[in-house]
């Protein structure tokens, strides 16, 4: 008589849990030989962190799986530490300083460890608006990602694979490719056809990657998600952001969706702490420009104003001033929209026009906590302006922006807005302009052709400008005899033959003859020919310092600045 056996029968299912008895006994008793220690992964909870340190595919070549960790030391489960590929593993731990203790394992043991890989991305989202990102991650990114190609390699592969996570590991990946390279931005747009990545790198957006619409909806949805904005708004912009802890560094995420012609649009900027704390050394000022500008913040009181169009490194620049003052006898209060950056030593609050705390609202509350300095992060209306100016002259020290083309036109915009120019003349220390270009990669720059008809057009126009400058060694060492340089590119510069930018800026100071024809109300041509005398460079001349100094090029200043 034949007796078969089906797979839920109580006779199979007893003698498959003998043969795992057994084997489970057997390498136990391996271990115990080779004198290694013994695990069995089915009675472990598995730390997806710690298996995170291994990617699956070699983890599986490898026949083992990192399943605990704490801080550097870390716990794996081998099939046999002979294999070749299994040292090259652990060796490659040791390389990034992680202690590892090393257990044998059974197979079935090991494949209860890798089902977990399907569970798990690159991130895990801890709480609503955090994203935890496992230093070990960053690291192989950051080493795998050099230049724009590497970046462009690593999202192509993300975007064609498989995975059951797919989604989350492509958007993990854009941030991680993002911040490796210093980009500002990461924009998410849609086609017809199809939707791609582009990220802003000093100031100039760079496709990195495309992919299918199917692909596109699903990162919208995630990235929603993350932010706290709604999945069913479609039709209406979002704003909102998320965190993402990047070991020791929390990078803040604002995110932006607009609706568009075939979908809807999003940006992602990525506020880097680090970006924020440039020194004001650092931000490109020739070192006359920094001796004034210190003299002006360090007076009791007064305005200091900041002008130029957005993304112009304004706020880099005020909170560059604003770290000068950080003592222990100042109080620093800032009313921002929004908080981009959290500065120790400075208290910042933030607009929120739905609860009816605007700049006007908040600079009326900042007086209140008896400050000793203020930023204001934009002056937009009439009441802003006058109480921002009664805050000067009541012994406050003011910092806050406008949008004017020029440090000039800031006087007849603040008239615009119904501030009295006798007033004004009594409260303002200050007005800043300025503006970013692109520094040279100084690897593959190259001196410009002066025999080019082209070339030697550009270079007659720098000279001409160069000339009109007076007292130049102020600015620059004229006992050298300076090279004017052009952009090349190559690998160290994504072939783009610029690496940073700087600024590039102008200013007018108050002085006893300004403060006499404020009170004509004069138009900013006038007070730009009146100000002359106190030696300050304009844009146009500023730039063109920091081109015959081979900081930048002039076809970037021209991208900027009119000349």
């Amino acid at each position: 008589m034949n007796i078969t056996f089906n797979e839920d029968t109580p006779q199979l299912q007893k003698l498959k849990k003998i043969k795992i008895k057994s084997e489970e006994k057997l390498i136990k008793i391996f271990a115990e030989n080779a004198g290694l220690k013994y695990v069995d992964l089915s009675l472990k909870s598995i730390n997806t962190d710690a298996l995170k340190l291994i990617p699956e595919e070699r983890a599986k070549a490898g026949g083992m799986a990192v399943f605990d960790m704490q801080d550097k030391k870390v716990d794996i489960a081998l099939r046999s530490p002979l294999p070749q590929k299994t040292q090259e593993e652990i060796e490659k731990l040791k390389d990034k300083k992680y202690k590892p203790t090393i257990y044998i394992a059974s197979k079935k043991s090991l494949k209860k460890a890798w089902s977990r890989y399907g569970d798990i991305s690159y991130s895990v989202k801890t709480e609503k608006g955090i994203i935890d990102l496992s230093s070990a991650d960053i690291q192989d990114v950051l080493e795998e990602i050099k230049i724009l190609d590497d970046a462009k390699n690593i999202l192509k592969e993300a975007v064609n694979s498989n995975k059951s996570y797919r989604i989350s590991k492509i958007i993990e990946l854009f941030l991680y490719a993002a911040y490796a390279l210093g980009a500002s931005d990461v924009h998410i747009e849609t086609s017809e056809d199809d939707a791609r990545v582009r990220f802003r790198m000093d100031g100039i957006l760079t496709e990195v990657v495309k992919f299918d619409m199917k692909t596109f909806n699903r990162i919208l949805n995630r990235i929603k998600l993350t932010a706290g904005l709604k999945i069913s708004i479609k039709n209406n912009a979002q704003d909102g952001r998320f965190t993402i802890r990047l070991a020791d560094l929390e990078l803040e995420i604002r995110t932006s969706t607009l609706p568009d012609a075939y979908g809807e649009s999003i940006v992602m900027r990525l506020l880097d702490p680090k970006a924020i704390s440039v020194p004001m050394e650092r931000l490109g000022f020739l070192p006359y420009f920094q001796e004034i500008v210190l003299n002006e913040i360090n007076k009791p009181n007064g305005m200091v104003i900041n002008t130029g169009p957005t993304g112009s490194g304004k706020s880099t620049t005020l909170f560059a001033l604003l770290k000068k003052l950080i003592k222990p006898e100042n109080k620093i209060l800032t009313i921002e929209n929004p908080i981009e950056y959290h500065v120790k030593g400075i208290t910042q609050s933030q607009v929120n026009v739905e609860k009816g705390f605007t700049f006007l609202n908040g600079l009326r509350a900042a007086l209140r906590q008896d400050p000793d300095v203020i930023m204001v992060g934009e002056i937009r209306d009439g009441e802003t302006a006058s109480i921002a100016v009664n805050a000067a002259l009541t012994g406050h020290l003011v910092f806050s922006t406008l949008h004017t083309n020029s440090a000039a036109g800031a006087f007849p915009r603040f008239m615009e807005l119904g501030v009295n120019p006798k007033i004004l003349a009594t409260a303002m220390n200050m007005v800043i302009a300025q503006r970013l270009v692109r520094k040279l990669c100084s690897f593959c720059k190259t001196q410009v052709d002066a025999s080019d008809k082209k070339n030697k057009r550009q270079i007659d126009k720098i000279v001409d400008i160069y000339s009109s400058i007076e007292n130049k060694d102020r600015f620059v060492d004229t006992s050298i005899k300076h090279k004017i340089y052009k952009a090349v590119g190559c690998k160290k510069c994504n072939n783009t033959g610029f690496k940073g930018r700087v600024a590039v800026v102008e200013g007018v100071i108050m002085d006893e003859k300004l403060e006499v024809l404020l009170a004509t109300e004069p138009t900013e041509r006038e007070i730009v020919a009146n100000t002359r005398h106190q030696g300050i460079l304009s844009l146009k001349e500023d730039a063109i310092i920091k081109i015959v100094s081979g900081v930048t090029s002039y076809e970037e200043v021209l991208r900027v600045v009119e000349l």
